[in-house]
């Protein structure tokens, strides 16, 4: 079983930055995949970005350019670096991790993962 914990949400203005991290524990972090989700009030839960067991990484399109999603094994912990902060990125900001299945391809859906945190709030004001 994996925990998974996110920390560094908070409030900011439109077109400052935020940095979250995801602590993972009770697994084997370098062979998961990671990803990071979001959920707006009154919308589905989205897909944001994903990072590779082989640190490939991969965005939604809204926020390609301006977010970036790395990974520290050592340290068990995913980071998603979020630059030019928009009102529309409002939303509580969830981390996932999905097993190591062969022929996968990119982790872009919900159901690809197997583990999520609790979550962060990430405001931003305009």
């Amino acid at each position: 079983q994996v925990q998974l914990v996110e920390s560094g949400g908070g409030l900011v203005q439109a077109g400052g930055s935020l940095r979250l991290s995801c602590l993972a524990s009770g697994g084997t972090f370098s062979s998961y995949a990671m990803g990071w989700f979001r959920q707006a009030p009154g919308k589905e839960r989205e897909f944001v970005g994903g990072i590779l067991w082989s640190r490939s990484t991969y965005y939604t399109d809204s926020v390609k350019g301006r977010f970036i999603i790395s990974r520290d094994n050592p340290k068990n912990t995913v980071y998603l670096q979020m630059n030019s902060l928009k009102s529309e990125d409002t939303a509580v900001y969830y981390c996932a991790a999905g097993r190591k299945r062969s022929g996968s391809g990119y982790y872009t859906v919900s159901g690809q993962y197997d583990y999520w945190g609790q979550g962060t709030q990430v405001t931003v004001s305009s």
